[in-house]
């Protein structure tokens, strides 16, 4: 699967960065850092900046503070391109790389409750972690096809994980000895750590995607070049450079900045309602305060 007939921005050597929010709660101090320095960089090289919805969630996804991510960009002084990509516009695009991971045989259906998945954790205290809590143990992985195909064809709940070991099966045939990497302005380039990652999940039955998938089809659709996100973020980039090699889609620049903390050393975070940008401006700070306060570097 290749997005270049796909890309929104195409030019040569333009920069692209992107702020991608999940309209789940209120933007805050740590989010405006984001926004404001993607939207530096991209008009620092006179590239573009791009504005989009994560909203796959449908569960804990609001039109409400959907509103309020555009009227905090918007009080902040921020432009971005339009129109604004909303993933739930897209599931087509999720589907198509489901499709292509598929028919490589790298997916395969895992009937683990949420249940099942904590029991297996609290077993194993020492259990490695990834980007998603514990690496999942791989139940599922060594089902039978005619196993898997009855507790379909019975109703069972299921979603996609991807098959870690067949991958880098994939990726050992078809890369050379290079080892697998990323760039990030803060740290440098990191090697992919290969095997911390687990089988993700990459659907689920009541979503059809996952954010992994979801954010590395929206970046190489939409030509993004810079991807500007919290250090939280930083293992879940290797499970992502593991799909862009699989989908052979091209390599973005990274940028993993400290997250912002409270004057107790807190992280900010959406439930922290007095940092929220929405309850600063109500009490009287302009966005010029906000400007001071981050400090672009």
């Amino acid at each position: 699967m290749s997005p270049t007939t796909n890309l929104q921005h195409d030019q040569a050597g333009a920069i692209v960065t992107r702020f991608a929010p999940s309209p789940t709660g209120l933007l805050h101090i740590g989010h405006a850092y984001s926004a404001m320095f993607a939207a530096a960089a991209a008009q620092k090289a006179e590239g573009c900046f791009l504005l989009r919805i994560e909203d796959i969630d449908t569960g804990r996804c609001r039109p409400a503070f959907e509103t309020a991510i555009f009227e905090d960009l918007e009080w902040l002084g921020l432009r971005w391109e339009t129109p604004v990509r909303r993933q739930s516009d897209h599931i087509s695009d999720y589907a198509a790389a489901l499709e292509n991971l598929q028919r490589a045989d790298l997916l395969y259906p895992c009937f683990c409750t949420r249940k099942d998945l904590r029991r297996e954790a609290d077993a194993s205290v020492s259990a490695p972690h990834g980007p998603d809590g514990s690496v999942y143990p791989g139940t599922c992985r060594n089902l039978t096809a005619p196993a898997r195909e009855a507790r379909i064809a019975g109703g069972a709940s299921y979603a996609l994980r991807l098959d870690m070991k067949k991958s880098l099966r994939r990726l050992d045939r078809d890369q050379s000895k290079e080892p697998l990497t990323f760039f990030d302005q803060v740290r440098g380039r990191i090697t992919v750590d290969l095997h911390g990652c687990g089988d993700v999940v990459l659907a689920r039955k009541d979503i059809d995607t996952s954010y992994h998938l979801a954010v590395v089809v929206d970046d190489a659709f939409q030509g993004v070049t810079l991807v500007t996100r919290g250090e939280d973020l930083l293992h879940a980039t290797h499970v992502h450079r593991v799909l862009q090699k699989l989908l052979n889609f091209p390599e973005p620049t990274y940028h993993h900045h400290p997250l912002l903390r409270d004057s107790s050393g807190e992280r900010f975070a959406k439930r922290t309602s007095g940092a929220t940008l929405a309850s600063l401006r109500k009490g009287g700070a302009a966005a010029s305060d906000i400007h001071a306060m981050i400090r672009l570097p």
